[in-house]
């Protein structure tokens, strides 16, 4: 996500037509927790998280997607949720490129980032 308070990923399974976590098999779920523990340590890591929130919700795109948001107790919205708190204030082009920085030295090879 573009919001600069927070350093915010999302996780989707490729995978079509599923919306929730139990439509994937059994095997899939497995690597879905595999995918989303490795994303969580590295980001927790990475950014120095207080706190690592994952949420799988999906009210505005029903594709299944697993949020991961790293959280600093003096954050803005802490200790309450930030989903509805406030208008995304968009990354300035030199903080996204020391983010793409980090995250290519980071052990991630199985992921794909986006704009």
């Amino acid at each position: 996500m573009n919001e600069n308070r927070y350093p915010w990923f999302i996780l989707v399974p490729e995978r079509e037509e599923l919306s929730e976590i139990y439509q994937l098999t059994d095997e899939d779920q497995v690597q879905l927790m595999r995918e989303s523990s490795h994303l969580s340590r590295t980001l927790s890591e990475l950014f120095r998280a207080d706190k690592m929130n994952i949420a799988a919700i999906g009210n505005l795109v029903p594709q299944l997607h697993l949020h991961h948001v790293v959280r600093y107790r003096g954050d803005p919205a802490w200790p309450g949720p930030i989903w509805g708190r406030f208008d995304p204030l968009p990354y300035d082009a030199p903080t996204i490129m020391e983010i793409r920085r980090k995250l290519g030295a980071a052990p991630l090879q199985h992921f794909v980032f986006f704009d």
